[in-house]
């Protein structure tokens, strides 16, 4: 009989430690690789968000599916390239003069198509509680597309007011004056409370920081009296950046409350570099809508009690496409071969990963906020290109007129000196790798000339 309720025993406990974790995916807008003070910033204030450092891991070489939010999302979402959604870009691929493009873009994609398996699906299939909070941006409706509550999601790009009443038919209006984030930190604390008993999947792709600039004036008064950091000035965008890192504190605190911690996953990390205009990325070179690394390279941290070490960094080059294989496999799941990412479990625990290149494709325009000397366009902040990172070299093919650009990340990551000439047989290499993986994805490359060009 004791050996009987031993066994009995047993089992139950390998039950529960194969249980899988609760996940919680944080996704900012616009927030750039050093807009955090665990990234480096003397600005702006993170506390909570670093405490995801401080007690996970650091990835240092993370990347986003793409340099602007849209496609950025369903590269997230659908845990592909763009090639293979065909998701590029937001709105319409002809953004910026119609002289100025030397090239017929190829057209856009806007409303991520339903035959996709969302991630949010995918989880739901595996019996997560699954919600979503915020930023959307790939259908109207995410309840059709995998989750099962809805705080704020729909076609937006960017609200229409961070204060309350915020004309969201998919979140009701607090009172006068209450904060988005903060809003969005509350509903998604209680979805978690209704929800402890798990699994469940949280996706908050807050609004913030993307325009328009709003934060509390409280908060913005504290770093107006604050010193500026190279590029990191703005009082206003620095409150908004407190007020999101405030949420994210809540989130934490709630996990705490009801001993959900250490089971569950937790990511931080954003969609794409900074506004040009309002932050930079130094000393990466670009920002949002550039294939420079601070237009894709992201903060990106991740705490998972008993798997990940406190305090860890890992320099492997990942990206967001990662995502999904990664939950799926701590879900229970087998991977699927249509996904482009391959699973993080193994760099958790500092495991190396097996060689790959990354990839992103640009087949369309995005004009300039104004004359950026990170761009190689005057008049463009992105023209149509594809990329490839390969270890520590990357290379960027543009199509207009063929043009290369080859950087040694490692010892030149502001990627100030092109080696395309210089190191003619890497150059040769990356472009053969980057042609078959244009070849295999389908990639459309735009050929076409506009004839409204002007030379």
């Amino acid at each position: 009989m004791l050996k009987q309720v031993t066994h009995i025993l047993f089992s139950v406990l390998c039950c529960a430690a194969a249980a899988p974790p609760n996940i919680v995916l944080i996704y900012a807008d616009d927030l750039g690789y050093t807009d955090l003070s665990c990234q480096g910033s003397k600005y702006y204030e993170t506390p909570n968000i670093d405490r995801i450092a401080r007690e996970g891991m650091t990835f240092t070489n993370a990347y986003a599916g793409a340099a602007n939010c849209a496609p950025s999302r369903a590269c997230l979402m659908t845990g592909q390239y763009t090639p293979r959604h065909g998701v590029f870009t937001v709105g319409n691929s002809d953004r910026g003069k119609a002289k100025n493009r030397q090239l017929v873009p190829i057209k856009n994609t806007e409303i991520l198509d339903a035959k996709f398996v969302t991630l949010g699906e995918a989880l739901q299939a595996k019996g997560y509680r699954t919600c979503v909070a915020g930023k959307w941006h790939l259908s109207k409706d995410p309840t059709k597309d995998g989750f099962d509550t809805n705080f704020g999601g729909t076609t937006w790009g960017h609200p229409k007011s961070y204060f309350s009443p915020y004309k969201n038919p998919y979140l009701k209006d607090g009172p006068k004056g209450e904060h988005l984030p903060e809003r969005l930190g509350r509903d998604v604390a209680n979805w978690i409370t209704r929800n402890a008993k798990a699994p469940f999947f949280v996706y908050l792709p807050f609004y913030s920081v993307h325009t328009p600039i709003q934060a509390p004036d409280s908060l913005t008064a504290k770093y107006e009296k604050k010193s500026a950091d190279g590029s990191h000035k703005n009082p206003r965008y620095a409150a908004m950046i407190d007020a999101m890192d405030q949420a994210v504190g809540h989130i934490l605190k709630t996990l705490d409350d009801h001993n959900l911690a250490g089971n569950t996953l937790v990511i931080f990390t954003s969609d794409n570099g900074p506004h040009g205009s309002i932050s930079r990325a130094e000393p990466l070179r670009g920002v949002k809508g550039m294939y420079y690394e601070g237009g894709i390279r992201e903060p990106f941290l991740v705490r998972y009690p008993g798997v990940i070490k406190a305090g860890s960094k890992n320099t492997t080059p990942i990206s967001q496409i990662d995502l999904y294989p990664t939950f799926l496999e701590l879900a229970g799941e087998s991977i699927p071969k249509r996904l482009d990412g391959v699973s993080l479990t193994s760099a958790f625990k500092n495991e190396p990963l097996k060689d790959r290149s990354l990839f992103w494709h640009f087949p369309g325009y995005l004009q300039s906020y104004k004359a950026d000397p990170d761009s190689a366009s005057k008049f463009f902040r992105t023209t149509p290109c594809s990329v490839i990172r390969k270890g520590d070299w990357k290379l960027i093919q543009y199509f207009e007129e063929d043009d290369l650009e080859l950087y040694d990340l490692k010892n030149d990551p502001s990627e100030k000196k092109n080696l395309a000439t210089k190191e003619a047989g890497k150059t040769v290499e990356l472009l053969k790798a980057l042609k078959a993986w244009q070849k295999a994805t389908k990639a459309p490359i735009p050929t076409e000339k506009n004839p409204k060009y002007q030379e």
